[in-house]
């Protein structure tokens, strides 16, 4: 934390709140692909099919 700034890399409090709610909303989002259920563990599969 800087003395010049404490919310660096932010330009104030605002705008890290208006970051982190962007965050928490979800809109922010990491490219790639999701796993399939296929290359689960087939002891996971066998807990998933118990359950449901």
């Amino acid at each position: 934390m800087s003395p010049r700034n404490r919310f660096r890399p932010f330009c104030s409090e605002r705008c890290q709140m208006i970051d982190l709610g962007t965050w928490a909303s979800g809109d922010y989002k990491v490219e790639g692909s999701t796993t399939p259920a296929d290359n689960e563990h087939h002891d996971d599969l066998k807990k998933r099919r118990l359950l449901n």
